[in-house]
């Protein structure tokens, strides 16, 4: 049964509650101080050492004598004694506690220890007779006592605790996030055209919530994938088989034109339109197919950018005359592109052919090739089809061509979907231009495997603007 995410979250945060809250206990029971009674009772056996010694020493050496003991004691035992007479005279010339005197008058009195706590600080009373005869009362005022290992350690026992508690969490949040990290790595590429991405490797031996969508995102990804597979077979099969009966249609074509009258010659000619249009379209089909499955990959060669494009401009203009249009290029003198010929061919050919069906009578097509550097150079979600990763300096440097119309332009939820296969942004239109929604796609397509990147916008003043940008 798999571990609820639930449950891990809970265990994670209560083991962090409770090591806090340990962890205060554990600083206030160690660094509180010995109540004092206690103290007392522990340093009695101290206490009546201390009192005779200090009295014998200051019968023997005086009152410096007394004083330098009385300080050896404070440092090592926590007691700063106080040395009466019988006349209640201090003997070590110390600023004495307040209630010291009326202490030691009560033990000569009474030969009694005694014990005040009025004072901040409890004071203990013993009396004292040397062998000379001499009798002393020594009060002791009991210093608030620490162990000695503790007294400079809270702060280091609150740092130990914080550091546990922020391990912990950081390790709650890294075991959170790092599947959703991984499921969303694995979703863009998905989106990107990797269809056998998956993330259950990924994920490891995790059996919670987060590796049941991780489950779920592969079943997702494995379907996708079956089902694009089985369209582009489908693309190229349909495409491969019609190819047969369309041959034998222009045979019989070409025999009925012999058997024919001349009443029937339009009838034919349109047969024979037709028949040209689908074979077109068939191949295109094809084309398409290739470029889906990689099939369409071959060594890629230096080739002159600005004379292809001269090349298509030349043919697109010589087309768009007939039709009352023109087509106009800019361009640079030399960027020379590694590359497959044919396929940036056919892919530029597509997109200025589209735009010279679609612009406006009377207008012209405007092609212009520029070389741009950094942020305005796109790259293509999908590696290059070689395989090469880009140096730096290449996936820096770009060349960028434009083709602008001065048609309707399109709608702007359609700017993306007019490079998917068969789509048509108004039927009607797109039957009387002579597309099939082929074009756009395959355009797509070849630049993607160059590592390039093909965006539609609408120009401001009308038309559309379809920019291929191609890493140099």
């Amino acid at each position: 049964m798999p571990r609820s995410l639930f449950f891990k979250i809970f265990l994670w945060f209560a083991t962090v509650v409770f090591t806090v809250i340990a962890g205060t206990f554990a600083i206030g029971y160690l660094t509180r101080p010995e109540p004092q009674h206690q103290v007392r009772r522990q340093l009695e056996p101290i206490l009546n050492e201390v009192a005779g010694k200090s009295a014998d020493t200051y019968e023997r050496g005086g009152q410096n004598a007394l004083v330098d003991y009385l300080a050896h004691v404070r440092r090592e035992s926590d007691i700063r004694g106080f040395l009466f007479n019988s006349q209640l005279e201090e003997l070590s010339g110390q600023r004495i506690p307040s209630q010291a005197p009326s202490l030691a008058k009560k033990v000569i009195a009474n030969q009694l220890t005694e014990i005040s706590s009025e004072e901040p600080v409890p004071l203990t009373a013993r009396p004292v007779i040397t062998q000379r005869g001499g009798q002393y009362v020594l009060v002791a005022e009991i210093l608030p006592r620490t162990p000695r290992s503790y007294r400079y350690h809270p702060i280091l026992h609150m740092l130990g605790v914080a550091l546990v508690g922020t391990l912990a969490c950081y390790l709650l949040a890294r075991h959170l996030t790092s599947p959703v990290t991984k499921l969303r790595a694995a979703t863009r590429e998905l989106a990107g055209g990797n269809l056998s991405v998956r993330v259950a490797p990924a994920m490891g031996k995790r059996r919670d919530e987060l590796a049941s969508l991780g489950a779920d995102f592969d079943l997702m990804a494995e379907k996708i994938e079956s089902l694009i597979n089985s369209q582009r077979r489908l693309l190229g099969d349909i495409s491969h088989e019609l190819r047969s009966p369309l041959t034998r249609l222009n045979v019989a074509l070409e025999l009925a034109r012999q058997r024919a009258g001349p009443e029937a010659a339009s009838a034919l000619e349109r047969i024979q339109h037709e028949a040209e249009n689908l074979n077109d379209m068939i191949g295109q089909l094809l084309t398409l197919t290739r470029l889906e499955s990689g099939a369409e990959v071959l060594p890629k060669v230096e080739f002159d950018l600005p004379g292809l494009i001269r090349e298509i401009t030349g043919d697109a203009d010589f087309e768009a005359r007939s039709l009352n249009r023109s087509v106009t290029l800019k361009t640079v003198e030399h960027v020379p592109l590694l590359g497959t010929e044919h396929l940036l061919r056919r892919a530029i050919e597509n997109v200025v052919r589209n735009a010279v069906n679609y612009t406006t009578n009377g207008t012209t097509v405007l092609v212009e090739l520029r070389l741009e550097s950094g942020r305005a150079c796109g790259t293509s979600i999908e590696q290059p089809a070689d395989g090469k990763q880009p140096t730096e300096n290449e996936s820096k440097r770009c060349a960028l061509i434009i083709v602008r119309d001065h048609g309707s332009g399109v709608p702007e939820h359609a700017l993306r979907e007019i490079f998917r296969p068969f789509y048509r942004v108004d039927d009607a239109r797109d039957r009387e231009a002579g597309g099939v929604g082929l074009g756009l796609a395959i355009a797509e397509r070849a630049v993607r495997l160059h590592g390039g990147t093909v965006a539609a916008t609408n120009a401001p003043a009308g038309g559309l603007i379809v920019t291929i940008t191609l890493p140099l």
